[in-house]
């Protein structure tokens, strides 16, 4: 489970830095100001994960750890994801304003996943 683990923190760990350029390079001049600003939040977002999730990956002694990269992984997918669509929906012409409320619901997942954590380190004797 833990290569398995590594596996998601090198896919969407590349995906925030290829997506990070597309932003920066090719949507600049193509989407608004505050789109473009939620883009580069979903790309934060989705980066500092990524590099928990690669902590983790290193890491099985520490309880829950299994658990708490699901959580980010779905925090990603639904907080970053949801984000990165909506930032697109007025150059595509896209009615995705439904996925509003999936980004804070990912953020849910991103504070479970912290929570988690934060147990494994209380329960954990020195």
């Amino acid at each position: 489970m833990m290569n398995r683990i590594l596996v998601f923190a090198a896919f969407f760990g590349a995906l925030s830095v290829i997506f990070g350029a597309f932003g920066a390079h090719s949507l600049k001049a193509l989407i608004s100001e505050q789109a473009l600003a939620n883009w580069q939040t979903a790309v934060l977002y989705q980066f500092i994960h990524s590099v928990v999730l690669l902590f983790l990956s290193g890491k099985p002694e520490i309880t829950n750890a299994k658990l708490s990269a699901w959580f980010f992984s779905v925090g990603i997918l639904l907080f970053s994801g949801s984000l990165y669509l909506l930032s697109l929906r007025d150059l595509w012409g896209l009615p995705v304003s439904f996925l509003g409320p999936l980004t804070p619901i990912g953020g849910l997942f991103f504070i479970a996943g912290w929570f988690t954590l934060l147990m494994a380190g209380l329960r954990k004797k020195d």
